[in-house]
């Protein structure tokens, strides 16, 4: 986890503090909004700042790849 950018790592924080928020008090409470806005601000944030979610999610990334191989595989037979 040390090797995710400082945007990302704030932007992850603020979803989980988020999500928690939505657990423990309802999605419609007033605090659960508030996290959930400020939780896209901070993804904003890191987007703006050249950080994609997929860098985050390396597996689906590969298995992405993976599909684009065997796709390309496909035309060329």
């Amino acid at each position: 986890m040390t090797d995710i950018p400082p945007g990302m790592r704030a932007a992850r924080a603020a979803q989980m503090r988020a999500a928690r928020a939505a657990h423990a008090v309802g999605a419609r409470h007033p605090l659960t909004r508030l996290l959930l806005a400020a939780a896209a601000m901070a993804a904003a944030a890191a987007w703006e700042a050249g950080h994609r979610v997929t860098d985050l999610h390396l597996i689906r990334r590969r298995h992405h790849h993976r599909q684009q191989q065997q796709l390309t595989r496909k035309d060329t037979t």
